[in-house]
């Protein structure tokens, strides 16, 4: 059986016996995964980042629509709904720039990465997705003959 294949990622490890400077200890689960479950815990980490940045864009955008509410208020309320409106625009100014820093990460990230790996993988993604997509019409092609011989039998 073939070993699946290895990237160039790097992975994060540290000498034994380097004492020089305090660093955080590396998981070692994490050192001794393989090279898939590395790159899927990557991505996980890359899509909880961005999911936390779309998540504050989406709660400031809401908080300033909610603060734009019209009616009676005096001078004090309406500053401090001013003061809050700006709070909230700055947060999303800073998830907007950190969602510009992932794009431009990610882009360099496939930029630099092994095309032949990104091929492969989508590959062997497509030909899973036909293969289910034979499997359904197949089930389906059944499906259809059994209904239409019950349907058969009970006209005769």
């Amino acid at each position: 059986m073939a070993e699946p294949p290895q990237t160039d990622v790097s992975r994060p490890s540290a000498l034994p016996t380097a004492k020089l400077l305090q660093r955080p200890t590396f998981n070692q689960a994490l050192v001794d995964q393989n090279s898939d479950e590395y790159l899927d815990a990557i991505e996980e980490e890359w899509n909880k980042k961005l999911d936390t940045e779309v998540e504050v864009l989406v709660d400031g955008m809401v908080d300033i629509v909610s603060l734009a509410s019209i009616g009676d208020k005096d001078k004090f309320r309406i500053a401090q709904e001013s003061f809050q409106a700006e709070s909230r625009a700055e947060s999303m100014v800073r998830a907007a720039n950190s969602l510009l820093s992932i794009t431009h990460s990610l882009k360099l990230l496939l930029l630099l990465s092994d095309e032949a790996q990104i091929a492969h993988r989508r590959d062997a993604e497509l030909k899973h997705v036909q293969q289910e997509k034979n499997e359904a019409r197949q089930k389906v092609a059944e499906l259809l003959d059994g209904l239409m011989n019950s349907k058969g039998n009970l006209s005769q």
